[in-house]
């Protein structure tokens, strides 16, 4: 992870989450413009591997754009919820990481997608064009990045067990607890779903399982993750304002005072610097 981050980290998309609301946005306005015009033209960007299959490549891009659920209030809250956890994600992990966690999330749904194309082919024993094209079309609403997200929230949960949130903004609850109850809602899912939401939720969070899996085997806690991203973040911000010049008496930099002047003493042993107030005070290195 940290030899590719240093190829490819500057490529990385910083506030990723706000992008991906963003998408859901557009997607909410490109749904109300087909209930005007009597269309349903989300339809046409889902994740739908027959379709793909067959010359709708598209597909593997613009399913990205469609909303998890229908536009209200509770929907407003949900976005500014996961607004704030993937935020607080990037924060903790690094830009670089957190795009990996989400963009794996969006392959294995993609991969996870055709899989079950496979496998309801073998089950159908082969389906006709038309009775594929109904199946699949149905189906495709299941791949849709809902459950990214809730995997975005068990990451967190993961990574800040013990933070308190308002459960319907008056129940204090640790967010571990609301993470083990969505584990236990999507085995029950996998469980009593179809095909294709059994498909749907497996390949979704993969990128938690991964993401456990690794802090298993490094053995670091989510809190010195946190703290290492911290360090990071300071000696980053630190090599960013490499000074020039430096008092070597007061040690103010150009940083502190852009109109100082400095200058090099000529009699000290060495290469001493000294700003123009204790050019000529200063005592000389011998």
């Amino acid at each position: 992870m940290s030899k590719f981050e240093k190829k490819f980290g500057k490529y990385a998309i910083h506030n990723l989450t706000m992008v991906l609301i963003m998408c859901y946005v557009a997607g909410y306005v490109i749904e109300l413009m087909g209930k005007a015009a009597g269309n349903n033209l989300l339809g046409f960007l889902t994740l739908d591997p027959y379709r793909i299959l067959h010359g709708q490549v598209w597909r593997l891009v613009t399913w990205v754009i469609v909303p998890p659920e229908s536009l209200d209030i509770f929907t407003i809250i949900m976005l500014f919820f996961y607004y704030s956890l993937g935020t607080a994600l990037e924060r903790t992990w690094g830009t670089y990481r957190y795009n990996v966690y989400i963009f794996s999330g969006m392959l294995f749904t993609i991969i996870g997608s055709f899989l079950c194309m496979g496998v309801a082919y073998l089950i159908t024993g082969g389906m006709s064009t038309e009775a594929a094209s109904l199946v699949f079309y149905s189906g495709s609403y299941a791949f849709s990045t809902y459950y990214i997200n809730l995997s975005i929230f068990l990451a967190f949960a993961a990574t800040y067990p013990d933070m308190q949130v308002l459960l319907m903004f008056v129940i204090p609850v640790k967010v571990k607890w609301m993470g083990i109850l969505d584990a236990i809602l999507m085995v029950y899912t996998v469980i009593a779903g179809n095909l294709f939401t059994k498909f749907a939720v497996v390949a979704s969070l993969l990128n938690f399982v991964l993401y456990f899996y690794r802090l298993h085997r490094s053995r670091i806690s989510p809190k010195q993750m946190h703290r290492k991203a911290q360090f990071e973040r300071k000696s980053n911000a630190g090599r960013a304002k490499v000074t020039r010049h430096k008092c070597a008496v007061c040690g103010r930099t150009e940083e502190d005072d852009p109109n100082l002047e400095f200058r090099f003493c000529s009699k000290c042993n060495g290469n001493y610097e000294y700003c123009q107030y204790h050019l000529f005070t200063h005592e000389h290195v011998k």
